[in-house]
This record gives C-alpha cells, structure tokens and sequence, in this order.
C-alpha cells in the first residue's frame, strides 16, 4: 500500500488531510509535526510520497528540502501552504519539490497530484533501469558520445508504444536499434519481425505485410497470416520503409490509424495490437516532396525519431568493434584468435566508412582474418583502399550538423584510444607518450569519455 507522509505543524489540519487521503485515495498516512520529526520518520518508515507544508516552525518545509537534497532522496515531494506566497513555492520547486498546491485546493485535486508525482517516480525509475540494461546488453557496442547518446534515446523512447522512425545510412545499425527498442519496450516477450521492404516483389508486398485468403490471387492456395498479424503483441520492423509502392503505403497508413488489418480477399479486418518501428536510409522528405512518399504516412511514421550515428562520427568505437568481429569470425572459422596490430588499428581509425559503416568495417575484418598468415594482423593486411585513404580523417560536422563541441571531443577521444591501443592500455606510459603530467591525468581524462577496456589497464 502507498504510505504518505503528512507534514504539518497545525495537527487537526494534518489529521484532517490524513483522513480524507484515506478515505478518497486509499493511502496509507502518517503525519509529523515538524520537519525533524518528518525526517526521522522517513528514516525509519518506506515512505512513497511526502505532502509538506512550508510554514513550520523549529524546521520549516525548505530546510526539510535541503535535507533531503543532501540525502539524494528519491522521494516526490507536494508542498502546501496556505499563506499564498506562491515565489516560496517556486523556491522550493528549485530545490527538488515536483509541484505545490494551496491547502485550500479541493481533496480530488491533491489526490491527482499525488498520483502524478507517484507515476513519474516510477517512470524514473523504469527510465534508470533501462539504460542500465541498456548498457550491459545492448548489441550497439561502444561507449564513444554518440553511441551514449543513442542508448539514452532508445531507454526514453523504448517503454512507449507508439511507431519509431530509424535513420541512419545503409550498415549503421539500424536493425540493432530496432531490437533494442523491442527487447526494451512494453512486450520484450512478443515477436520481433523483420521486413526488408526493399526486398519485397511488388506484387506480393501487401501480401506479406497484411496476409491474404485462400484463393484470394493466383498462387494463393492457403491463407496466410501477414506480418502484422504474426507481430502481435510484438514489434513488426519494416526496414527500408521509403521503398513501399503507393498502394500498400495507404494500407500501412490505415493498419497505423485504426489498428485493424485487412487480408487480401477478406471482408473482415482483424485487430492488430502491434508497435511498428520503421528505417530508412533514404531522405523522406524528399521522397515527398518527388511525390514517391506519403506525407501522411511519414508523420505518423516518426511519432519518435532515433538518428543512428555513421562510424565515421564514432570512429574512437572502431577498436573495440574490430575485436568483437574478430573474436567472432575467428570462432566461426576455426581460427585461434588473431591480434590486430596498433598501426593496423590506426588505418582502421583513419578510414572514413561511408560505404556500408558498420557491416564494412566487420567484412574488412573478415578479410585481414584471411590475408594475415601469422598471429597478428599488420598494417599490410589492412585492404589496399583502406591504406590508400591516407591520414587520420577528421569529424565532420555537414553529415549530422554536429557542435563544434561533439566534433572536438570525438577527436580527442579517438586520440587517447589509439594512443592507448599503441601501449597495450599501460596507462604510465600512455600518459608520457601524450606530454600528461601523470597517469591519474590520463584516467581522469579516461573517466570523462567513458573510455575504458574489458580488462583492467595497466598502470
């Protein structure tokens, strides 16, 4: 049962309010007559919401707020009062209150705020929990800006159902951020179904999409359930959305308005509970303004939008993304794990990925695998046009309109990784080779672009 604390010096009116919170929103209450008092009692009790009066005396409600603020309580606070000094209340909203009433406020209108500051408390608390899950199970590795700020999308947008648009060039990942949405949002245990729209014979995409009935088109011998239907109580990502022919981009757009589908060659629609995450690498506002895309269709579409960063704007992630496709492709082969040399790590870092990203850079892997007879990948088993790109390649702001900010810690990031991966992650002589006046200084910086290895570094 919720349990909330009345504070209030003026002991019948904080009976009263105990009572009628009881009677009306079934809490549990306790009352205190001064902030002291309150204070011990949310030390000793699992106290879920706090209704606080400002003007007390021995310890007033603003005091109480700094103590709590000091005691990096989670507990919503409701501040009351009833002299009308509404510039206190903006005070005490400052100090961490979520909202404040006038004791004269009907009880209705308290019970509401109650149950607000309940429902963000949770809401929080979810949010939190995603990222942590988020950044121990995410299959997005890396730890670069860009990625962080990707994860903290995803753990905003995941427990909401409505549609997701995924933007990202072709190879970035976006198939990756769609399941993370899933295993992330409102039914981790349903279906996740992938679409390539792209892939799809014109003449069958609303079939697969929507399903059809037993002779409902030459070929169709059975009925046949279609993805959305198959996504029930799931997630259905329909990759490469901007390649729907005209006539199934007006279906999607009704499946998305009333939450029915229609097979082919039925009457009946049938109810679909499903939350759509759709991608593309193609400029959608172009396509509508070509006339290729409904513009319709595209705000119901991007309800949330997730930008996936090209490599080339996280190029500080690509060591720990080569390992990972290393120690796979090795596993896959039969191959004892291979080593990548620092001066081969520092072409891969200087390569600019704009072809297929992520997916190009674990083919390249697969290729220095190969042409590498011994233990350790050299400079000369990197890709002849990956050698031939010449020097570091520097962020670019025209791609991802990125702060002048971004750009420069990007830079200094990829900068201390590929000094690091040059020493074997000995921090000591990592930080002489960089001019820094000790090895606490590189882990200091370290600790600011959250760079850090699976195994301990070195000191």
């Amino acid at each position: 049962m919720t349990l909330v604390l009345v504070v209030d010096d003026v002991a019948p009116l904080a009976e009263q309010y105990a009572y009628d919170l009881k009677r009306m929103g079934g809490y549990e209450v306790v009352t205190a007559a001064d902030g002291r008092r309150a204070l011990e009692t949310l030390a000793a009790s699992p106290v879920d919401c706090i209704l606080l009066d400002l003007e007390m005396p021995v310890m007033d409600g603003l005091e109480v707020l700094r103590a709590l603020e000091r005691k990096g309580s989670q507990v919503p606070v409701i501040v009351y009062t009833g002299t009308g000094d509404f510039d206190r209340c903006v005070q005490a909203i400052r100090l961490g209150a979520y909202g404040f009433i006038d004791k004269a406020e009907p009880m209705p209108r308290v019970v509401h705020e109650i149950e607000s500051a309940l429902e963000r408390r949770r809401l929080r608390s979810e949010v939190g929990t995603l990222r942590r899950q988020l950044g121990r199970e995410t299959s997005l590795l890396g730890s670069s800006g860009p990625l962080v700020q990707l994860r903290e999308t995803i753990a905003r947008v995941a427990p909401v159902p409505s549609p997701v648009l995924v933007l990202g060039e072709s190879g970035s990942g976006k198939e990756l951020v769609a399941r993370d949405l899933h295993r992330f949002g409102p039914h981790p245990a349903g279906p996740f179904i992938a679409i390539n729209c792209a892939a799809l014979p014109e003449s069958l995409v609303e079939s697969e999409l929507f399903g059809h009935e037993r002779g409902a088109f030459t070929g169709a011998i059975a009925t046949r359930k279609g993805a959305f239907e198959s996504a029930e109580r799931g997630t259905l990502f329909l990759d490469e959305v901007g390649e729907l022919p005209p006539a199934a981009q007006a279906k999607l757009l009704r499946v998305l308005e009333d939450r029915v589908v229609t097979r082919l060659g039925q009457a009946k629609s049938v109810a679909v509970d499903v939350r759509v995450v759709a991608a593309t690498n193609r400029d959608l506002e172009a396509a509508i303004a070509d006339g290729r895309f409904r513009e319709d269709l595209y705000f119901r579409l991007n309800v949330h939008v997730v930008r996936v960063p090209p490599l080339r704007e996280r190029l500080s992630d690509v060591p720990a993304l080569a390992d990972l496709f290393l120690t796979g492709t090795c596993a896959r082969f039969g191959f004892r794990k291979k080593k990548i040399a620092p001066e081969a790590l520092d072409l891969l870092m200087s390569y600019e990925w704009r072809r297929n990203n992520v997916r190009e850079l674990r083919n390249t892997v697969e290729r220095m695998i190969i042409a590498a007879d011994g233990e350790v990948i050299q400079a000369e088993h990197v890709p002849a046009d990956i050698r031939a790109a010449g020097g570091p390649a520097g962020p670019r702001s025209a791609d991802g309109a990125r702060t002048f900010q971004e750009l420069k810690a990007e830079a200094e990031r990829r900068i201390i990784v590929s000094a690091l991966e040059r020493h074997g992650w000995h921090v000591t002589r990592t930080a002489a080779e960089l001019g820094l006046a000790d090895h606490a200084s590189l882990l200091k910086i370290m600790r600011r672009h959250n760079i850090r290895r699976t195994d301990p570094p070195v000191s």
